[in-house]
């Protein structure tokens, strides 16, 4: 009976690029909860500042430069990464064997 992957085999170990992809979309997922967190905190800390509460606010600045802006800059990396190699990837393809 095939496995979920389609490819008939059950009982194959994932290959060592199989494993780096699983690797690299587990890390992009959590980054996306982090940016989406870390935006849901600032909304969170902007509402508590005009109400005279200053401590969410400061803790999102403390964080901002070690945290949010790696989380941010990793995340429009990727996302410029899969737009360039989808790119590159469906003009191979329509080179054609030559």
């Amino acid at each position: 009976m095939p496995d979920a992957s389609g490819t008939g085999t059950t009982n194959a170990s994932p290959s060592w690029g199989q494993r780096l992809k699983g690797w690299i979309d587990t890390l992009l997922v959590a980054d996306v909860f982090v940016v989406i967190a870390g935006a849901l905190w600032f909304g969170v800390a902007v509402l508590c500042h005009s109400r005279g509460v200053e401590g969410p606010l400061n803790l999102f600045q403390r964080l901002w430069e070690p945290l949010f802006t790696p989380a941010i800059g990793l995340l429009m990396g990727a996302a410029i990464l899969s737009g360039v190699l989808g790119w590159a990837l469906n003009w191979w393809r329509r080179q054609g064997p030559r």
